[in-house]
């Protein structure tokens, strides 16, 4: 079955995270995406290591991207094209227009006014080709105060509030402000960047236009608040950490259990029921300062303590067995070794293996949308650097004689 992308062009000049993971999605979708790198370098996740993926086709005497690339650099460029082209030259800035005019979207990453100075700005090359879809991810957007500022993922989770409500508590083991495990913001940016682009795409299937996509992490940071952004609205309380707890759900934290920790997720008065019952606590449901959510939030810090010491009499199995049938959600608290080993994981195929012509046999994490009429491409491993460049170049209509003199002028 055809992709619900094919036929689309992207061209990726975005780096690190949020821009390829958001053109990684395009690319699992179908789209040729063209991921324009700079030369002799390539994308700064290329260097995050280790853990490093030797290349298998290197010379001995290799060294840098030629001879190996970060396990990072995995994570967000599958499914790509590689090229080098150095835009910074006038003759590499000439052979980006020659693509740009091929091209249905583009994605940067760049600073405010960074390619504006290139004349690669989307005024620039909307001339080129109206009907291109450019969307930039940066920091903070394309207006505000901070505008021309750089922006980070662990910055943008503490200005945007996200660091303030994970962690500890002060005055507790452990208290303070943490960030995500993850760099969070980077991926839901690239998400909302991923469905914008779609949005505009459609659009411009009834209209023929392009557009500017602005998205910013702080923008992202602050509609991802979710339920603790209208908790402030409306109800004007200033939410705190409570390390694994939830402010609006009681019990849904992790307990200790006899041989470790398992998450328990309380998400109804019956549940809660059913795990008194089941826990020998049956009197707990009954009981005026438990019986309902509301007064399990009211009365957390007397309920959690009596939990918690019947919790130690059982082990993480039993527990997480007695959950599924008695029906409240109760699960273990993985290590990412056992998330892959995990059942549920594997029939969904989210590790899949691929052959790669650089790197040899490598594991990569699917793609988790499962569409049934257009189902996302096999997976492909990342492309090691520029190996598409003189494939992309003969497709622009540049011969052999050309690619060797831009090379020679160091372009590519």
């Amino acid at each position: 079955m055809a992709a619900a992308l094919q036929g689309v062009t992207v061209l990726d000049l975005s780096r690190i995270l949020a821009g390829p993971w958001s053109t990684q999605n395009l690319a699992d979708l179908g789209a040729d995406v063209i991921k324009v790198e700079r030369p002799g370098a390539g994308d700064d996740t290329r260097g995050w290591g280790p853990p490093f993926v030797t290349r298998t086709d290197a010379p001995a005497d290799a060294s840098g991207p030629d001879a190996r690339d970060a396990a990072y650099y995995f994570c967000a460029n599958r499914g790509k094209r590689s090229i080098t082209l150095d835009f910074t030259k006038p003759e590499g800035r000439e052979v980006l227009l020659k693509l740009v005019a091929k091209a249905d979207v583009l994605v940067e990453n760049y600073k405010v006014g960074g390619l504006k100075k290139y004349g690669l700005d989307y005024a620039t090359l909307a001339a080129v080709n109206p009907s291109l879809i450019y969307c930039s991810i940066t920091g903070f957007g394309h207006s505000g105060p901070y505008a021309e500022r750089p922006g980070y993922d662990a910055l943008i989770q503490a200005m945007g509030g996200l660091m303030s409500i994970t962690g500890e508590p002060d005055g507790t083991p452990g208290g303070g402000p943490q960030k995500v495990g993850v760099a969070v913001v980077d991926i839901l940016t690239a998400l909302y960047a991923t469905s914008a682009i779609l949005a505009a795409l459609y659009h411009r299937t009834r209209t023929g236009e392009g557009q500017h996509i602005d998205v910013a992490l702080l923008d992202v940071q602050v509609a991802t608040l979710a339920n603790q952004a209208s908790n402030y609205l409306l109800g004007d309380v200033v939410p705190g950490r409570l390390g694994s707890a939830h402010p609006s759900i009681v019990p849904y934290q992790p307990f200790a259990c006899a041989d470790g920790y398992v998450m328990l997720a309380i998400g109804n008065d019956t549940q809660f029921a059913n795990f008194c019952d089941t826990a020998g606590m049956a009197e707990l449901a009954k009981d005026e300062r438990f019986a309902t959510n509301a007064a399990r939030v009211r009365s957390r810090n007397e309920l959690v303590p009596l939990l918690q010491q019947r919790m130690l009499a059982k082990t993480i199995d039993e527990w997480c067995t007695l959950g599924n049938q008695r029906n409240f959600p109760c699960g273990p608290i993985n290590t990412i070794d056992r998330v892959f080993e995990d059942p549920q994981v594997q029939a969904r195929s989210m590790r899949q293996q691929v052959q790669s012509d650089h790197y040899g046999t490598v594991d990569l994490v699917a793609n988790p949308m499962k569409l049934s009429g257009t189902p996302t491409v096999e997976p492909v491993a990342p492309p090691a650097l520029g190996v598409h460049t003189e494939d992309v170049l003969a497709e622009l209509g540049l011969d052999a004689q050309s690619v060797a003199a831009l090379r020679a002028k160091g372009v590519l």
